[in-house]
């Protein structure tokens, strides 16, 4: 399947999600509570904008629509409004009437994105958009809800997962950036000026330490991953006789320990948060940071003792 047609595909799914977005920023201006609506909807209706028209408007206007999503962010006009929550009464009743069969939409959902990542030619983000209408229809199959609950409970999800859903598509365009600007040979430089070349130790614990700090400061592994491998992997690990495949794939699994350390990783860290209403912000982050700092320990051994 040629690359045109797939993202046409794809373009069809930012569709569908900026038509979310956009009954979100309705279900937002038409709040009981005037309290910061006009700013709720206009976020949610400049995202719907550039998930749909993004393609198709100036580069610059896009740019513009970006920053002014920083700014109602930045001075908090985005708040939950209007959403309709489910009380416990009804979860309850829900439990009790459908039992395990709660789960089958999810692993409907599951399934079908496997299936449709690796074995056929359309690729993971097709398989999500895929895999999440199949699972759609599943749920409508066996848990038979009223059709507007369909849309309201979208609306309530989106709003509570709120801006930081899109961070992670920030951080990886900054990952981009970076790697352009030249950001790797600076990062280089610097470390050439006080790390001695040869020493497979320090070598090992610059790649691992740099790919964590800099996965921690942009929130995405695989973004960091172009730069600190360009500037620190290859002349200090890979050049003084690492094995790539090993180091690259230690350094890359050891970026995902800082991915455990920063509120940066929306999806990881910050979006539970939002999504099971906890009370801490970094609740979840204080819950990994043990592990993390031992799985830094144990990438920086193995990348020692195995790539050298």
């Amino acid at each position: 399947m040629s690359e045109v047609v797939i993202n046409r595909i794809l373009e069809v799914f930012y569709i569908i999600v900026g038509l979310q977005f956009i009954y979100t920023a309705y279900r937002a201006v038409t709040s009981p509570a005037k309290g910061k609506r006009i700013g709720t909807a206009l976020f949610w209706l400049i995202l719907a904008i550039l998930f749909m028209f993004g393609p198709y408007i100036p580069n610059v206007m896009n740019g513009v629509l970006i920053v002014l999503l920083g700014l109602l962010t930045l001075f908090k006009q985005v708040k939950i409004k209007n959403i309709v929550d489910v009380n416990d009464q009804e979860v309850e009743r829900g439990a009790e009437r459908f039992g395990n069969k709660l789960f089958i939409p999810a692993l409907v959902l599951a399934v079908v994105a496997v299936i449709v990542s690796n074995w056929t030619p359309l690729g993971g983000a097709i398989g999500l958009g895929i895999s999440s209408i199949v699972g759609l229809i599943s749920a409508l199959l066996v848990i038979k809800p009223k059709a507007k609950y369909i849309l309201l409970d979208s609306d309530r999800l989106t709003q509570q997962v709120g801006a930081v859903g899109i961070l992670p598509q920030f951080l990886a365009a900054l990952g981009v950036l970076f790697t352009v600007s030249g950001v790797g040979e600076v990062i280089s430089q610097g470390i050439s000026s006080f790390l001695p070349e040869g020493n497979h130790l320090l070598g090992s614990i610059a790649y691992i330490l740099g790919m964590v700090i800099f996965t921690m400061l942009m929130g995405n592994a695989f973004a960091a991953f172009t730069v600190i491998t360009a500037s620190i992997g290859i002349p200090f690990v890979i050049s003084q006789g690492g094995d790539p495949v090993i180091a690259g794939a230690l350094a890359m699994t050891g970026g995902f320990c800082g991915t455990l350390m920063t509120p940066m990783a929306a999806n990881f860290n910050t979006l539970p948060v939002a999504l099971l209403e906890m009370k801490d912000e970094f609740g979840v982050i204080k819950t990994q940071l043990p592990v993390a700092l031992i799985l830094i320990i144990v990438h920086i051994t193995l990348m020692y003792f195995w790539a050298f």
